[in-house]
């Protein structure tokens, strides 16, 4: 739950804002109804009445154009529609019904100094982080060549001591065991540390490790975007592994489909290698580039010649 007073306060270093009516009602909530950020803040709109509304210079021009009923009647409507706050960009001072009304009616009114467009823009992206849906995976999140990997599957199967090779061959570690998740974008999923377990990783045997301090600066990251999941099973799991999956496995994130591998864990197998591997073809993948559809191609081209 994100108050007005919630939304000054984590904002206070890059928006300076002065209270000037309805300081009492700080605690009024700003709806979150799964709404993108920019359906709750915007320049004066009273299409869109429950939105956070912001008074610019041409706002502010439109406002006193006309006369004083008519700006009440304005002001109802914003109310009627459950209007959370009211900001006053570009240090304009606002007009003595606005305050009383807002006052009257305990409507936060605040003023700064920033520019309309800009005060929009960072209240958007910071209501897009503070509201977006999260959720807490287990796993071990990881930079693997620029991607965003996610490497999960069930206890004992090895994934710390998978994500201790990858670092030292020069991946980076973003999380090992907990990995919070939060959708800050309709299709992206960004995946960072909890405070408590940053830098940290657990390999059974060797306890708490200190990845940044034993591999250097260069070995831990804070986030990523999640791009592939990397699900590992036991090499007895035949019913739930597929030799060569004919088409891309994906797994719901947060609402967003994630693209999904998995690999059988044996002895004699580099799994490093194999993760390395499974994110090139990803990246080639995202470039357009299906190595499957390709060779199906061929196939298809050399049964039509008659070819064995």
């Amino acid at each position: 739950m994100l108050t007005v007073q919630d939304l000054v306060h984590d904002n206070t270093e890059d928006i300076p804002f002065t209270w000037v009516a309805g300081q009492t009602a700080a605690d009024r909530l700003i709806p979150d109804n799964g709404m993108a950020a920019a359906d709750l803040i915007g320049h004066l709109n009273l299409i869109h009445p429950s939105r956070i509304q912001v008074f610019g210079t041409q706002e502010m021009d439109y406002y006193t154009r006309f006369d004083s009923k008519r700006r009440i009647h304005h002001l109802d409507e914003l109310l009627a529609g459950g209007v959370p706050a009211i900001l006053i960009a570009d240090s304009l001072p606002p007009t003595d019904d606005l305050i009383q009304g807002c006052e009257r009616n305990q409507i936060p009114l605040l003023t700064t100094s920033v520019p309309a467009a800009e005060l929009i823009d960072l209240l958007r992206i910071y209501l897009g982080r503070r509201l977006a849906p999260t959720t807490t995976v287990h796993g071990v999140f990881m930079d693997v060549l620029g991607v965003g990997v996610l490497i999960t599957g069930e206890s004992g199967l090895g994934k710390s001591e998978l994500a201790l090779e990858l670092i030292s061959r020069g991946h980076g570690l973003v999380a090992d065991d907990a990995v919070d998740l939060s959708r800050t974008a309709p299709h992206v999923v960004e995946g960072h540390c909890p405070e408590l377990l940053r830098n940290m990783l657990e390999v059974r045997g060797l306890g708490l490790l200190n990845i940044r301090t034993i591999f250097g600066e260069t070995s831990v990251r804070r986030k990523m975007k999640l791009k592939l999941i990397v699900h590992l099973v036991r090499a007895t799991a035949q019913d739930k592994f597929e030799r060569l999956p004919l088409q891309d496995m994906t797994q719901d994130m947060l609402g967003c489909p994630i693209r999904k591998v998995m690999l059988q864990v044996a002895a004699g197998r580099n799994l490093a290698v194999l993760v390395e591997a499974a994110v090139r073809n990803t990246i080639l993948k995202l470039r357009g580039i299906d190595t499957l559809a390709e060779f199906m191609e061929r196939q298809a081209e050399a049964i039509a010649r008659g070819q064995p």
